[in-house]
């Protein structure tokens, strides 16, 4: 059976016996705060639990690193739009140690797509096409600094309001302690 078989099947069973009921919120995160953090699967119940965030309480936007490389891309919209309709006020961004995007080699990846099957025509069109893979598919030499760079960009974003407050957090994956990077005032 395949991963989709299995969650459908589970899935079936959470819908007829109403396990979402204990899940039921609204759209607008309660403490009005957005989230922007890593997809890393250690922080998938640490981080909430860390921070006392329950279901509803925060819009969590997870992409690798955590990290904005485009002000102008889907992530800071996202935020964007946490903060003018869905009523968040504050942002936090929020790093971990021993992150997957540390130190992470671009021409390994695009070695990588090579060798499941992606054309080196393709990689090469890219290229010329003015799209820089190395650029786009670089990671970090140092968490905080990642943290830091994520938060100016968010901070001094020509469309948010001067009013948000946005702080930078690192998080340890094995206990949860978080660590102020830099607090918003």
């Amino acid at each position: 059976m395949s991963k989709i078989d299995d969650i459908l099947s589970y899935n079936e069973q959470f819908v007829s016996t109403k396990a979402y009921e204990q899940y039921a919120t609204s759209k607008f995160p309660d403490k009005r705060m957005v989230i922007l953090t890593c997809m890393d699967t250690r922080l998938t119940e640490l981080l909430p639990k860390s921070m006392n965030l329950k279901n509803g309480d925060a819009k969590v936007i997870k992409t690798a690193g955590g990290i904005i490389t485009q002000p102008f891309g889907s992530v800071m919209r996202s935020v964007l739009v946490a903060v003018y309709e869905l009523q968040a006020d504050e942002v936090f961004v929020v790093g971990h140690h021993n992150c997957g995007m540390t130190g992470l080699n671009p021409q390994e990846i695009i070695q990588h797509m090579t060798e499941r099957g992606v054309p080196e025509s393709t990689i090469e069109t890219l290229k010329h096409s003015g799209v820089n893979l190395l650029r786009w598919l670089r990671g970090f030499d140092n968490v905080r600094d990642s943290v830091v760079n994520s938060v100016s960009i968010i901070r001094n974003h020509p469309l948010l309001p001067a009013n948000i407050l946005v702080h930078g957090l690192i998080i340890d994956p094995d206990t949860g302690e978080l660590e102020l990077v830099d607090k918003g005032e």
